[in-house]
């Protein structure tokens, strides 16, 4: 896995036109102003890799990046964005039929906002990631708008909302300052064989 070499490989609007899986994929899924985007940016030290906007939702594609011998894969967001009932539905289709296919999962990270409760639709994200025993872990991200102990306390309520026990790994990030990122990192590489 190779953070400072990552380049844009292919984006996909149904899961129909996903290609067979080659190497294993780091999935990042969470709602659409969550900031999904922003972070796979800090991760890999690129500022326009994956496509930020002010407005919630511009993700509207499975968008795959190379990263030496895996795949970061920026998944549509699910819940708040203003958009259709047909794109929502297209975006649901393709997050549920990528992860309905057989496909080399080596991680997912379950991104959620540290400023507030998990959301129903982060819940059923997590419901199904441990019911389908795929790897993942919790992001944090926005860990910079709330005070250290702050941030604690939330991370120690969701842990418990989320019925997380000890072995799912949880980082507090911000995109803004780099928190976080070298955690997340060292726990994605020790993943990706």
């Amino acid at each position: 896995m190779d953070f400072k070499n990552v380049t844009y490989d292919k984006s996909f609007g149904t899961s129909r036109q996903l290609p067979p899986s080659i190497l294993p994929e780091v999935a990042f899924a969470g709602r659409s102003n969550v900031g999904k985007s922003s972070l796979l940016n800090k991760l890999v030290g690129q500022k326009n890799l994956a496509r930020v906007s002010q407005k919630p939702g511009k993700t509207a594609t499975i968008n795959f990046f190379k990263a030496g011998n895996a795949f970061l894969v920026d998944l549509p967001g699910y819940g708040f964005a203003r958009v259709s009932k047909s794109e929502r539905e297209r975006w649901s289709e393709l997050i549920e039929g990528y992860f309905n296919q057989d496909r080399n999962f080596a991680l997912v990270c379950s991104l959620i906002d540290v400023r507030h409760p998990a959301s129903a639709l982060d819940e059923n994200m997590v419901g199904f990631l441990q019911e389908a025993e795929l790897p993942y872990l919790i992001v944090l991200t926005k860990g910079d708008k709330l005070s250290k102990s702050k941030c604690n306390q939330q991370r120690a309520a969701i842990k418990r909302q989320l019925n997380i026990g000890d072995d799912v790994p949880m980082v507090i990030t911000s995109s803004l300052k780099g928190d976080g990122m070298d955690e997340l990192r060292r726990i994605i590489k020790s993943y990706v064989m």
